[in-house]
Order: structure tokens, then sequence, then C-alpha cells
């Protein structure tokens, strides 16, 4: 009887599990044309996409057990702010279109104008993960809303993480944004969400789109990973170069340190801006987020003229202090012979033209 009444909760467990992960704002799995595709790529290998070079997950001795329960159960002075952090809230649409800015989000949300185009990079304003009482975002740094962006001519999206795609803020964005620049597979979540096939730029790594006269695109690998549900690796992950009429721009997303940076500098000289990822690190997947060692030596393998860090002051999803990820810039700023951004939540920065 004991045995019997273990395996119906078993079953029960199941039953929500599986209901619960086919929720719409999962996504869908790459099938049909664009599996093909996505097994045509060499960087899918063993049935799921890999880095250019073998990467460790959990670089830790405490296996992905241990490491779970120590990250859960470790205690962290000022994991989260106790007041409000600052944000300006800004009527973005009154911004002059041919103004080249920049306007941060908190954590790896941003707004750029260049040449006449808006483009809106992973924006997350509605929940950073399948439920609303996981990845709460700071006090004070939720003002922001999908219906306070304009229209958007290109949706960039690095890779398919809760914190980098947010299913409420890309279907409210639905009918406002041209097109969707994103890397192989990750179409399938936009087509299952009713966008049109057609507006999905689908680029695997070292694929290149013409997005309209004088805009390109340029997909570029990151050392990160992917997936929203179960099945990891099934999407790529990846950075962009946004070339404009002025500007060269690199989109950074999630990713630890490797030899691409410096491979992307040699390819891409003269990078205006490059926005990259500072924060949600760990010793325990140094491989897989930037390491605040290795911050410097990214923007110097780019050759940027100036640099925008990101992916922190909104979510506590590591166990560094809140702010340290923006002492990490401070110091940056202090040792480097580039401009370092380090802006308000909101803030206007305008893009001007650094010669180095």
């Amino acid at each position: 009887m004991v045995i019997w009444s273990v395996l119906g909760v078993v079953a029960v467990i199941a039953v929500i599990a599986v209901v619960f992960v086919n929720q719409r704002s999962f996504g869908r799995l790459p099938r049909g044309e664009r599996m093909e595709r996505v097994k045509r790529s060499p960087h899918y290998r063993d049935g799921r996409f890999q880095n250019l070079h073998e990467t460790v997950m959990i670089a830790s001795d405490k296996g992905r057990v241990g490491t779970m329960i120590d990250f859960l159960f470790r205690k962290t002075e000022r994991l989260r702010p106790e007041t409000a952090v600052p944000v300006i809230k800004t009527d973005l649409r009154s911004i002059p279109l041919d103004e080249e800015v920049v306007v941060w989000f908190g954590h790896s949300s941003y707004l750029i104008q260049t040449g006449g185009k808006r483009i809106l990079v992973d924006p997350v304003f509605c929940m950073a993960s399948p439920v609303s009482f996981v990845n709460k975002p700071f006090k004070g740094t939720d003002v922001y809303k999908p219906e306070d962006m304009p229209d958007i001519d290109y949706l960039v999206i690095s890779h398919d993480h809760w914190d980098h795609l947010d299913y409420g803020t890309v279907t409210a964005l639905k009918n406002r944004v041209g097109k969707v620049i994103c890397g192989l597979g990750v179409g399938e979540h936009f087509e299952y969400w009713g966008f049109d096939k057609e507006r999905i730029v689908e680029l695997d790594w070292f694929e290149d789109s013409v997005l309209d006269d004088g805009f390109a695109v340029h997909c570029l690998p990151a050392r990160h990973f992917s997936g929203r549900g179960l099945s990891a690796n099934q999407t790529l992950w990846a950075s962009f170069l946004v070339e404009s009429p002025s500007r060269k721009i690199y989109i950074g997303g999630d990713g630890g340190y490797d030899t691409h940076f410096a491979e992307i500098g040699k390819r891409f000289p003269g990078i205006d801006l490059a926005v990259i990822e500072n924060g949600q690190y760990n010793e325990d997947w140094k491989y897989i987020h930037v390491m605040p060692d290795y911050l410097e030596q990214i923007a110097m393998d780019l050759g940027a003229k100036s640099v925008l860090t990101v992916h922190h002051s909104k979510y506590a999803l590591a166990r560094h202090p809140w702010d340290e990820p923006l002492k990490n810039a401070l110091k940056m700023r202090e040792d480097v012979p580039f401009e370092v951004l380090i802006p308000t939540i909101g803030e206007i920065v305008r893009n001007e033209k650094v010669e180095q």
C-alpha cells in the first residue's frame, strides 16, 4: 500500500511538471525545417550546440547538486539593496530619432538609437523566470514596462534564458517590432508566439545579414549555454556586431572569457561601443559568465572605444553583493584608456564618437 501511495505521488508530480513546462511562455524547441538547419550547423554536435572550446558548466568539485545546495543556502551580505535603486523614468518616445543614444534598463535590457533606427536588446520588463516569486527585481528597478517602449526596428535576443527572453515583454511588443534578430533555433519561440517568420533574422555564428540600407548584423560566438525548459543547448547563444552608417556596436550577451573576443576585435576594428557582461558571476561557473578579472581584458581584446557593462543592478542571480559589479566598472574606469559608461538605470547616454 505504501509503495502504491509513493508511486501515486510521483505520478502526480510528474504530471504537474509536464503541464508546467508546457506553458506557452516556455516556447517551443526547433522542429521541421528549422531543426534540419540546426543539425547542419558545425556548432551542433552530439545532439546539442557546443561552445568553440570545451567548457565545463560547473567548475567545482562539489558537483552540480553540491554546488546548487551551496548556492541556495550560503549567506551573503548585501545580496539585495536595502532601499530602492536610483532610476530615471525617461520618455523614450521623445528622444529625437537622429540622436545616437543608449538607455540601459537594468540587468541586460537596453535601447540603442543609431543611424535613425531603434535597437532593443534582451528586454525583460515582466518576469525573469517561469514563476513570479523567483528572480524578483530589486525595489525601484521595475518602472519600465513594454508599453513604455517606442516602436522598435530591431529586437535583438542574445539567447533564450528567462532573464534575456521574456515572453510577456516580447509578445506585448509583437506588433511594434520590425525584425527579430536571434541565434539559430531561437526563432522557433517567436514563430510559436505568433511572430511572422519573414520578420525573424535567425543566424548561426559567423553568419551575416543586411538589415536595411547601411545596416548589417554579424552573429558571433559567446561562451555560454541555452534553454528555457528541460532540454539544454537546443538553441544557439550568441553575441552580435551591429554596423550602422556611423557606428559599430558590439552586443556581448552572456558568456565567459575565451579567444573569440580578440578574434572579433581583429575582424571588426574600431568598435565604437561594446556592451559586455558584468554580474551574476561565481567561481563555480567561471567559464560561462565573465569574472571581474577579465572585464578589462575583454574590452582591450575588442579594441572598444567605449564600454557599457550590463547583467547587474536588477536581479540577484549569484551570491556577490548587489553593487559589486558597479564597483568593478568604477575600478575599470580608473585603470583603462577607453571610456567606461556607468549610467543610472533609465539615463540617456549620448553615444558620441570617441577617437582613439
